[in-house]
């Protein structure tokens, strides 16, 4: 390995270490990616020095840190199945990388946030059960996905403040962007109109500027001097009967959710 190679390769985790601008980093990820093609390293070989593999997994693992931040997904993929190689073939002959399973609990909110449910389960009985349960890292999606399933999306939310790194935020605002227009989908069925700040509540969000952006973007009319919001479908909401069991069932959930956010 050439001394320049791991002069840049320093100076690329002193960016990261001390979040140096995206700009900055992705810079000098670019500059030694083209280097360790030169070297043969960012594809791993059999011949070649573990120490050498150990530092082109550095340069991945910040890379994909780094598309996270730059909130690139495409880009997270790009690192993520060039570092499998290095996980999975030559994690005999490489020492432990701290930054394997904050990568792994990546990859399955990736999944998850993608709604790529059954992906998410094969990808995570791919994985030992004992890391699984004891990695804070594995058990953050995995808990998301249950509560998800169960419908306890407060839960969802309050795990924005409880992710193990601050990559996993960016995933978590991407699964409540989902939810939210699941919920909103319910509340155009359920009602005519609603109070802006119950529609904020129910939408889980923190100010009046994301409902009137969200509002916005689903079509729904709001008037400013009543704070009411009018959904789009109100207009032909007479020609359709709403089940009342629906509507029941809807309001329940709507009402637990209140609870567990009040």
């Amino acid at each position: 390995m050439s001394a320049n190679l791991r002069a840049q390769h320093d100076a690329l985790l002193k960016s990261f270490s001390s979040s140096a601008d995206l700009t900055t980093i992705r810079s000098q990820l670019t500059k030694l990616k083209i280097a360790l093609t030169e070297a043969g390293l960012l594809v791993p070989s059999p011949e070649a020095k573990p120490q050498d593999l150990a530092l082109a997994r550095d340069v991945l693992e910040v890379g994909a840190f780094c598309s996270i931040r730059a909130k690139d997904v495409e880009s997270f993929d790009r690192y993520m199945n060039l570092l499998r190689a290095f996980y999975n073939d030559y994690a005999s002959v490489l020492p432990a990388s701290q930054n394997h399973q904050p990568l792994l609990g990546l990859s399955l909110l990736r999944l998850l946030s993608s709604n790529e449910i059954a992906s998410f389960h094969t990808a995570l009985e791919t994985l030992p059960p004992d890391l699984v349960r004891d990695s804070p890292y594995l058990q953050h999606p995995v808990n998301l996905e249950r509560w998800l399933m169960e419908g306890s999306y407060s839960k969802v939310w309050r795990a924005r403040q409880q992710a193990p790194r601050e990559e996993y935020s960016f995933f978590v605002d991407r699964l409540m962007g989902t939810i939210r227009h699941e919920i909103a989908s319910c509340e155009e069925k359920a009602y005519d109109s609603l109070p802006l700040s119950d529609a904020a509540t129910l939408l889980f969000f923190d100010n009046l500027q994301e409902v009137l952006s969200f509002a916005n973007e689903r079509g729904w009319q709001v008037n400013p001097s009543t704070q009411v919001v009018h959904f789009s479908n109100a207009s032909s909401a007479s020609t359709h009967t709403i089940p009342k069991k629906a509507t029941i069932s809807t309001n329940l959930q709507f009402a637990k959710e209140l609870e567990s956010i009040v």
